[in-house]
C-alpha cells in the first residue's frame, strides 16, 4: 500500500504576491464548475481522463480546435496548461460530489413521501466557490533549487512569471534527521491559511504490510484511559504476556488542568464564553503534546517488540447518567479526552512501518478479571481492580490483557465452522458471550485445541499400528 505524508512549509519571502494567483485560480475553477454542471449529461459513463479531455475540447481554443462551446482563453490569457487540467479535474470532482449528494437526497425524499411522512430537508446546492488551492506541477510551475529555496510560476502584473521564494525547511527534519529520506516527493500546493502562505508538499512511499500467520503474530493491545493516557501489553497467540508499558504525561496533565481552571475562572468573571485565545492556545498545545507523545511511545513500543498488529477498542460517544456524584467532573475529563485522535494518528504512523491494526468490542474488557474469576470491583479512583478472590490488580493493565485476548479469540473462532465452534464453546467457559472474553478464555481454548490435536495424532498412530499388524 502507499503511504502519503504532507509537509506544511511556511513561505518566508514575498508573501504579498500570491493573492492574484489564488484569485485567478478560483475564478477559473468557478468557470469550469459551471461548464461541468451544464455538460454533466455528456460526462456520464466516462473515465476521469475522458471527462477531462472532453471538457478541455469544448473550452480550449487551438489551431485544430476552432469550434468551441465555451471560450476559456478569453478571460484567462496564458493560463498554464498543467494548471488548467488540474483545475478541470477539481471542477469535475466538485460536480460529481454534488450529483451524488443530489441522488441520495432524492432517494431519501421519495422514501419519506412514499410513507406519507413530512420531509423538510433542503436539496443540496452546488458550491461554485469551493475552498481549494492550486497544484504546481514540477518543471512546469515548480522547480526546487534546494531545501528552503525554490522557483514558482505565479500570476503577476497580468502575466505568468517565475518567482524565486524561500520557505521554512526545518519542518522537513525530525531533530537532525531528514523525515522523508525514503519517500518520493510529489507536486506541491500553494495554501493560504490565516494570514500566511504555505507550500504543502506531499511525500509518498510504498509500504508492505505484515502478512504473518496467526501463530507468528505479536500484538500490542492498547487500553486508552483517563488516569493513564494508555496502557500497553505485548501478547503472542497463546496468551503469553511478553511486555508491558504505562504511558502517562503527569506534568503536562497538571498544567492542562490548571489552564482549564484559569479559562473557567476568566469566563465566569468576564461572561464571554469563546474569546479567550491565550488560554485556548495553551490548552491546545498541551493537548497536542499529550496526543503526539502517546502515539510515538505506542509505536516505538511496537517496534521494540517486533509487533505485527496494534489492537484498540471501539470507542464511540460515552453516555453518562445525568444525576450521579462526580458526573460534572467526569464530563469535563471526557471533553478533553482525545481518544479517537490518538487511535487515528497511531494507525497512520504504524502503517508507515508495515504494522497492521485492528479494533475489538469494548464492552466488558474492564468489567471482567483476566484470570477468569468473573466480574470485579474497582476503587473510587477506578485505577485498582479487586477480583473475587481478593487479589488486587491495575485496572487498565487488566483491560489491556483482555483486549489482546479478544483479538486472538476472534481470529481463531471466525474461520471455524459452526459445529467446531459449538464444541469449543461447550468446553471453554464464557466463550459463547463475547462481552465476557478474557485472557483466561484464550489460554483455555489453546489447551482444548492442543488436547484435540494430541488425541487426533494418537488415534492416527493407533490406526497405523493396527494396519501394520493386520
Amino acid at each position: 500500500m502507499k503511504i502519503t505524508k504532507t509537509a506544511k512549509l511556511k513561505i518566508t519571502s514575498h508573501t504579498n504576491i500570491f493573492k492574484d494567483t489564488l484569485d485567478i485560480y478560483h475564478k477559473a475553477l468557478s468557470f469550469f464548475i459551471d461548464v461541468c454542471f451544464n455538460e454533466y449529461h455528456n460526462l456520464l459513463d466516462k473515465s476521469s481522463k475522458d471527462k477531462m479531455n472532453y471538457i478541455e475540447s469544448i473550452t480550449h481554443l487551438t489551431a485544430k480546435n476552432l469550434n468551441i462551446k465555451y471560450d476559456f482563453s478569453k478571460d484567462f490569457y496564458k493560463y498554464p496548461s498543467y494548471l488548467r487540467r488540474a483545475t478541470i479535474m477539481e471542477a469535475i470532482g466538485v460536480c460529481d460530489s454534488h450529483f451524488r449528494r443530489l441522488k441520495l437526497y432524492n432517494i431519501e425524499k421519495n422514501k419519506a413521501l412514499s410513507t406519507n411522512k413530512k420531509f423538510h430537508k433542503k436539496a443540496p446546492s452546488l458550491n461554485y466557490a469551493p475552498k481549494s488551492f492550486p497544484v504546481f506541477y514540477k518543471e512546469n510551475m515548480w522547480n526546487k533549487i534546494n531545501d528552503g529555496v525554490g522557483k514558482i510560476k505565479i500570476f503577476k502584473n497580468n502575466d505568468w512569471v517565475w518567482q524565486e521564494i524561500k520557505y521554512f525547511a526545518k519542518d522537513l527534519l525530525s531533530g537532525k534527521t531528514y523525515r522523508f529520506s525514503n519517500y518520493k516527493e510529489l507536486n506541491p500546493s500553494l495554501v493560504f491559511k490565516g494570514k500566511k502562505y504555505f507550500l504543502h508538499i506531499p511525500y509518498q512511499k510504498e509500504v508492505k504490510l505484515n502478512e504473518s500467520s496467526l501463530n507468528q503474530r505479536i500484538v500490542i493491545s492498547v487500553d486508552l484511559g483517563l488516569n493513564n493516557s494508555a496502557v500497553c501489553s505485548c501478547l503472542n497467540h497463546n496468551g503469553t504476556v511478553l511486555d508491558r508499558l504505562f504511558i502517562n504525561q503527569s506534568k503536562e496533565k497538571d498544567l492542562l488542568k490548571k489552564a482549564i481552571n484559569k479559562l473557567s475562572k476568566a469566563k465566569r468573571l468576564s461572561g464571554i464564553l469563546n474569546l479567550k485565545p491565550n488560554y485556548w492556545r495553551k490548552i491546545n498545545n498541551l493537548q497536542n503534546y499529550i496526543i503526539q507523545n502517546t502515539v510515538d511511545t505506542i509505536v516505538n513500543f511496537a517496534l521494540k517488540n517486533n509487533a505485527t498488529h496494534i489492537v484498540f477498542e471501539y470507542l464511540g460517544k460515552m453516555k453518562l447518567p445525568k444525576n450521579f456524584y462526580g458526573a460534572r467532573r467526569l464530563r469535563e475529563k471526557l471533553k478533553y479526552w482525545a481518544k479517537c485522535k490518538i487511535q487515528d494518528k497511531t494507525i497512520l504512523k504504524a502503517r508507515s512501518f508495515g504494522i497492521r491494526y485492528s479494533k475489538i468490542l469494548a464492552n466488558g474488557t474492564s468489567m471482567y478479571a483476566f484470570d477468569g474469576s468473573g466480574k470485579l470491583q474497582r476503587n473510587s479512583k477506578k485505577d485498582i481492580s479487586i477480583f473475587t478472590n481478593k487479589k488486587k490488580y491495575h485496572s487498565d493493565l487488566n483491560a489491556s490483557y483482555n483486549i489482546g485476548a479478544r483479538y486472538f479469540l476472534r481470529e481463531i473462532l471466525k474461520p471455524l465452522s459452526e459445529k467446531v465452534r459449538f464444541d469449543y464453546e461447550a468446553k471453554v467457559p464464557h466463550l459463547q458471550d463475547r462481552t465476557s472474553h478474557t485472557l483466561s478464555s484464550l489460554i483455555k481454548l489453546h489447551e482444548v485445541i492442543s488436547n484435540a490435536k494430541t488425541t487426533l495424532v494418537s488415534s492416527i498412530q493407533d490406526k497405523a499400528a493396527l494396519s501394520i499388524t493386520a
